[in-house]
């Protein structure tokens, strides 16, 4: 037998020389990407999407329908038409009210050791939020409740590689819907204690966020001004629309400091034109449109440029993810957010209804897409399933194996004399093997990504162990991460202090309803 054959069959034969006790996961970690990103514009293109944008917001504008930012609008020097409730902008209005954003900022958590930085190099990967349905293997696709909620926010606090709850994993569909946003707040700060996102649908969700943060950090309003917090995400309604609700949201949380993450929602072929230049044109439009109105409210404030913009299917309609027209936009979206100098906010999306191959494969398209282009934020970075319907556990799994991975990748290689392992070349010879060497014995241990959900044994012993797939190994390792879950502590008085808020905004609120 070969040398070369000799090895591989030893590899074939050998089982890993020390047991892993519990699930195997990186540890906590910010992550910086030192990869230029990809240029998929020339210099040329980048400035004409940018040129035709302040056309846009020039010649059609935008319909805002909320009454409060017409207002401000028109004082900062707008064209508004309150007939049509429309809003044109001067070219010269947007550029000079969108250089007012910073390039950078923190969002500080419960726990300092989670705080995270937003722009620049750095990398945050958010669950999803938003989800109406949840699913599992064991008890399949429901309707969103606020256990799932729970015990998805107790998942994200387990899992090492994400750093920040999306803004309600699953929709508690069991609880009032004017004041359920109050028991997700609540679930969000006491269940971890990582940064999380707030709703902007309508202004009194944003004031309760931010007197809830304000309890749990121990800090006033006005100290939350200078130090966010919390995250939001306002969709304009495409094409070319700021609706009430969207509206109030972005103003409440201008008016308190916090960061919003401006997100068109720009689907080539639907909400906007079928070509993809076309759809990002109109995105730019769009978002630059609501970040100048958010510096109108307050100057300097931080603020995320949102890219989302994906294709649908022409045959029925339904939105695509994960696709090649997706990754492209998501390269050049992030083009566009540097060239404003504004961090980039993108999403980790597939089509698929199940944890399947095909919501692997177009997971990692987004993410090549997203992570390449420069990304800042990634939302939506594990446990998004069914085009966003569904919170999927075992999908949670799946891509924070896949936020591990591309993690590790953005490692930079290491060389110098010591890796190049010239003297452990020397030592082995033509025809030896390197299990022996002191060059590996010395590393092995740490040398290569450890998997949490990969399978790396033989065909033999994999079916020895129950020939599990993948999908059913992500099922195990989140109940098992369900099961160690310890809640992180926090000051009874503070505890006390959050019941007694969502007690009393329950009890407003429901006099407000009646």
């Amino acid at each position: 037998m070969s040398g070369e054959r000799g090895a591989r069959e030893s590899l074939r034969r050998k089982e890993r020389r020390v047991p892993v006790k519990g699930i195997r996961q990186l540890p906590f970690a910010r992550v910086e990407n030192r990869y230029p990103p990809i240029q998929l514009l020339s210099a040329d293109e980048l400035e004409s999407i940018h040129r035709a944008s302040l056309r846009l917001l020039q010649e059609v504008g935008m319909e805002v329908l909320h009454e409060e930012s017409r207002r401000v609008l028109r004082g900062a020097g707008a064209e508004v038409d309150e007939t049509n409730q429309r809003v044109r902008f001067a070219p010269e209005l947007i550029e000079s009210l969108v250089a007012k954003a910073p390039s950078e900022f923190t969002l500080e958590a419960r726990n300092p050791a989670y705080n995270v930085r937003v722009g620049g190099p750095h990398m945050i990967f958010a669950a999803t939020g938003g989800p109406a349905f949840a699913s599992d293997c064991d008890r399949g696709r429901r309707a969103g409740n606020c256990q799932d909620m729970c015990d998805y926010i107790r998942l994200v606090h387990r899992l090492n590689v994400i750093h920040q709850e999306g803004g309600c994993p699953i929709e508690p569909t069991d609880l009032p819907a004017e004041t359920r946003h109050l028991d997700f707040y609540r679930a969000a700060i006491t269940l971890t204690d990582k940064t999380w996102q707030c709703w902007a649908l309508g202004g009194y969700r944003v004031e309760d966020a931010i007197e809830m943060a304000a309890i749990a950090m121990g800090k006033t309003r006005e100290e939350l001004r200078a130090s966010p917090v919390t995250v939001t995400v306002v969709n304009s309604n495409s094409p070319l629309r700021l609706d009430i609700p969207m509206g109030e949201g972005l103003a409440a949380m201008a008016k308190a400091g916090q960061p919003v993450a401006m997100t068109p929602f720009t689907l080539a072929g639907a909400m906007s034109p079928v070509t993809i230049a076309g759809a990002l044109m109109q995105q730019n439009a769009e978002a630059l449109a609501l970040i100048a109105l958010a510096q109108i409210y307050a100057p300097g404030v931080p603020v995320l440029y949102g890219g989302f913009t994906s294709n649908v299917d022409m045959r029925t309609g339904s939105p695509a993810f994960g696709t090649p027209e997706y990754a492209k936009a998501a390269l050049a979206s992030g083009q566009l957010a540097r060239r404003y100098k504004i961090p980039f906010r993108s999403s980790n999306v597939t089509a698929s209804n199940c944890v399947d191959v095909q919501a692997a494969y177009e997971g990692g398209m987004s993410l090549w897409g997203t992570i390449m282009g420069g990304v800042n934020l990634i939302e939506h970075a594990a446990g998004w399933l069914e085009g966003g319907l569904t919170a999927s556990f075992e999908k949670l799994i799946l891509d924070a194996e896949m936020l591990q991975l591309m993690r590790e990748f953005l490692n930079p290689l290491q060389i110098d004399e010591d890796s190049l392992g010239l003297e452990a070349i020397r030592e082995v010879g033509p025809g030896g093997h390197f299990f022996g060497t002191g060059h590996t014995l010395a590393r092995f241990e740490r040398a290569f990504y450890e998997p949490m959900l990969s399978d790396w044994r033989n065909f033999e012993n994999w079916q020895d162990s129950g020939a599990k797939s993948g999908t059913e190994r992500a099922n195990a390792i989140w109940k098992e991460l369900l099961k160690s879950y310890e809640q992180p502590a926090l000051d009874p008085g503070i505890a006390e202090a959050l019941d007694a808020y969502v007690a009393k905004r329950k009890e407003e609120i429901g006099r407000q309803s009646a």
